[in-house]
């Protein structure tokens, strides 16, 4: 499959148009319309794979979600990126099963790393730089359906007479508002499942790290029931680690799609709904005052319209709120702690 910017103008990048055609292969089957081709500064071998892989998984998420909903379908925005790179990000809206829902591709490069990207490697601070990347969120309408988040990336840096530094990153969490034991123990059977590979210390590991990153530290809280976070990773050489990445964003919908196909029959009503939204409420706040991906995107200036497209729809805050004792939503907080699920 061939991809290609549109060029700019009426349809072009930022204008809110669908700005994809499908082929006669259907859904799921998504180019670019323009014969202009997208360039990239940095089009080395393990570049160019980790983009091939993270461009056929967009799609592939887009479709399922699609198929998923039974309804609604994706829109893209195709965008460049005046220093360096662009992306093409695709919104579900108002589906018969997702609010909304997000699956972002992006290939960005620059001069010097942003302080988010280099805080943990003060050694390469300021070197040129190129990340790939595919980012999902899913807010659906049912408040017994979880919001989910998946990220996937690679990373390189680049100075003169030095060694290319490169890593991947990634890793996936589920966010309930009514928990289900059964699904917090599927969730992360199937995460389990796709580290196993790689090593019996991954999982604890990655699982440990998703919990210990996904904290909302002023209100003493998780995201939610955690999953899998790596970031920084070399060991074991390309191959290995290209590999652990694809098991992630591969394994990604064995382990959301059946806890949605689970929910989304369950009734609710008004009062279920304002507290997904109170609840929702929580990722605003963990995704603007801690989340790197976030920062990464403002301080690189990338395009804010697709940094904060993570963000649910409708949110709502009430001051000092607190669930009725012994309620389903009380319930809620016995979760937002580290368990172990497998």
């Amino acid at each position: 499959m061939t991809y290609v910017f549109r060029a700019g103008g009426e349809e072009g990048p930022g204008r809110g148009r669908d700005n994809r055609a499908r082929c006669d292969g259907g859904r799921g089957c998504y180019h670019f319309c323009s014969t202009e081709r997208a360039t990239f500064v940095n089009d080395n071998p393990q570049l160019a794979r980790a983009r091939e892989f993270l461009q056929n998984l967009q799609d592939s998420l887009c479709a399922a979600l699609e198929r998923a909903d039974g309804r609604a379908t994706f829109t893209e925005d195709a965008w460049q990126r005046s220093e360096g790179g662009g992306g093409r990000s695709r919104v579900l809206k108002r589906g018969a099963v997702f609010e909304q829902a997000g699956v972002g591709f992006s290939e960005v490069s620059g001069a010097a790393l942003p302080p988010s990207a280099s805080a943990h490697r003060p050694a390469i601070a300021g070197r040129a730089w190129s990340a790939v990347g595919v980012s999902l969120i899913a807010h659906p309408e049912n408040p017994y359906v979880p919001t989910t988040h998946m990220n996937v990336r690679y990373f390189e840096a680049r100075a003169e007479n030095a060694e290319p530094v490169w890593w991947f990153g990634g890793g996936f969490d589920l966010t309930p508002f009514y928990p289900f034991d059964d699904d917090a123990r599927h969730w992360h059977r199937i995460a389990h499942d796709l580290c196993a590979p790689f090593g019996d210390e991954v999982y604890p590991r990655y699982k440990q790290w998703c919990d210990e990153y996904f904290f909302l530290k002023h209100r003493n809280e998780t995201r939610g029931v955690g999953g899998l976070f790596y970031d920084d990773l070399d060991a074991g050489g390309f191959e290995r680690c290209f590999s652990l990445t694809q098991a992630v964003g591969n394994g990604f919908l064995d382990a959301y799609l059946p806890i949605v196909e689970r929910r989304k029959p369950t009734p609710y009503g008004e009062r279920e709904r304002e507290f997904q939204l109170y609840r929702r409420g929580r990722y605003v706040e963990f995704n603007l005052v801690y989340d790197r991906g976030t920062l990464f995107g403002l301080q690189s200036g990338g395009r804010t319209e697709s940094i904060l497209m993570s963000l649910p729809p409708r949110v709502r805050f009430e001051y000092s709120y607190q669930p009725e004792a012994g309620s389903a939503e009380a319930r809620l907080a016995d979760y937002l702690k580290p368990r172990d699920w497998v």
